[in-house]
């Protein structure tokens, strides 16, 4: 199973990656992606809001189920990712590079220190 050394990661499977300026991505797990099988549509109503840490900001349907997604830090969602808008099913097949969910500006940085490691996530699989 893939969890990238460099991204932190909270206990309901999904990352964040800092990119630059107060902003960041957020996807979901390689372990998520496996779990929830092939997904057919994202739903992020909240593009334009402030999220709290640990709410939910949207929705991924996969043939299977409905899963709520949840943003690990706090922050305003500034887009959808277009890639997976067109073609959800790349979240399965690059769970953490063409397959990130939203782009956040970040209100609480310091947020990212609550979230796991690759070691800590690693350990609570």
């Amino acid at each position: 199973m893939n969890i990238p050394a460099e991204l932190r990661y909270s206990k309901d499977h999904e990352w964040i990656k800092v990119i630059e300026g107060g902003e960041a991505l957020v996807g979901i797990t390689d372990f998520a992606q496996g779990e929830l099988g092939d997904i057919v549509f994202v739903d992020v109503p909240t593009v334009g809001e402030t999220i709290g840490a640990h709410e939910v900001f949207g929705s991924i349907e996969a043939v299977k189920t409905v899963s709520d997604v949840f943003l690990p830090v706090s922050g305003e969602i500034l887009e959808l990712n277009p890639e997976v808008d067109a073609d959800p099913a790349l979240v399965n097949k690059e769970p953490y590079e063409g397959g990130w969910l939203v782009r956040i500006r970040m209100e609480n940085p310091d947020e990212l220190e609550d979230l796991l490691t690759a070691e800590g996530y690693a350990a609570m699989l």
